[in-house]
């Protein structure tokens, strides 16, 4: 006898305009290949890269993190960072850059200072949430490198979701995740390592519209802009200075050991032509009923062109995202869109008209 498919109800959101709240557009740092993780010694300086995450920043984090530090901290080169009161210096406070620092901080580091051109309203603090690889361009054979660096970094934010972490509070919990198939969600090399199987679920909305999907029921929610304050105050509590200002080239710093999380910075300061902006729009959400909101949802629709005749990779995703000082009410998140070498003179407003048609379409609303 065949198994009956599980259906899940769902109260679909309500994004009618007075709902709809700040719309924004934010540019995530992707490398062609796959993200920055190395070595390199340029004169006087030891440089660690970690840059290039495309949509994959918050996902790869703390993984990302992880790995490059161990690089350098076991490069031949660094010796030095044998005495853990040595200079280093870090490029960037995204999130990248701090927990660049977080793992420093606990492997014992002391002396750290991050520069950085600003600290406020970054693509960090304003990045959706969903621990998945996307927007990404890696190489087939680096592709066990990225696992294992998202695996670690799921590791790292179950610990947060289930309390297990003394520094961090909040800023990560698990729920639910649905997306058209398994190899559209990315997790698969995590199942059997750190999340369970996927399950085929029906999604009904109640309103006669039911979208067949699978779902991951630990997937995991970053509350990206709580997770950035954490980030802050660990980083204020253990002293780490940070000097405020642009970083044009890597003699500039009186380190000798520098770790370059400048993001979309190092297409110059590391004349990286493989690095590319890729635009994203979301939309804020507010009057929602937040007990309705306790899912995530990803799924593509395919390649288009964009008002400005760009390719554009469209999906629509919402998120339980929640901005720090808000109301509890003001819950979620739309989106979005993936527009390789998108700039903010071609600001593409069109595309977020295509969200809110997009969502109505996904949940049967109009």
């Amino acid at each position: 006898m065949t198994e009956s498919i599980e259906i899940r109800k769902i109260v679909p959101p309500v994004f009618e305009p007075v709902n709809l709240g700040e719309r924004i557009l934010c540019y995530r740092p992707m490398k062609h290949g796959m993200p920055h993780f190395g070595i390199e010694q340029i004169g006087s300086k030891v440089i660690a890269h970690n840059y290039g995450h495309g949509g994959s920043g918050w996902t790869l984090g703390p993984g990302s993190a992880k790995y490059v530090n161990a690089l350098l901290i076991e490069s031949p080169l660094a010796k030095e960072l044998s005495d853990k009161t040595t200079p280093i210096a870090i490029i960037g406070a995204g999130l990248v850059g701090l927990f660049t620092a977080y793992d420093l901080v606990k492997r014992g580091y002391s002396n750290i200072t991050i520069y950085a051109e600003k600290l406020d309203s970054l693509a960090s603090h304003y990045a959706g949430g969903l621990l998945a690889p996307v927007s990404m361009d890696n190489d087939h054979e680096m592709q066990p490198i990225i696992d294992q660096i998202g695996i670690d970094a799921y590791r790292f934010y179950d610990g947060v979701a289930r309390n297990k972490n003394d520094d961090f509070k909040k800023g990560a919990r698990l729920v639910p995740s649905y997306f058209n198939s398994r190899k559209d969600s990315g997790l698969e090399p995590y199942v059997g390592k750190v999340m369970r199987p996927a399950k085929d679920v029906v999604l009904d909305f109640g309103n006669g519209t039911t979208r067949q999907m699978v779902a991951y029921d630990d997937g995991i929610f970053m509350n990206t802009a709580l997770l950035m304050g954490e980030l802050h105050d660990f980083i204020n509590a253990h002293h780490i200075n940070i000097v405020v200002g642009k970083i044009n080239a890597f003699d500039e710093l009186k380190e000798k050991f520098i770790f370059n999380c400048s993001g979309l910075g190092s297409i110059e300061l590391a004349n990286d032509s493989a690095l590319v902006p890729v635009q994203g729009h979301l939309i804020m959400l507010k009057n929602q009923v937040p007990d309705n909101m306790n899912y995530m949802i990803l799924v593509y629709f395919g390649m288009g062109k964009t008002e400005a005749d760009q390719n554009v990779e469209r999906s629509f995703y919402i998120f339980p995202k929640h901005l720090p000082d808000s109301a509890p009410q003001d819950i979620g998140v739309i989106g979005g869109t993936f527009i390789e070498g998108g700039s903010p003179d071609k600001p593409n407003n069109k595309e977020y008209d295509s969200i809110i048609e997009q969502a109505n379409a996904f949940f049967g609303l109009k």
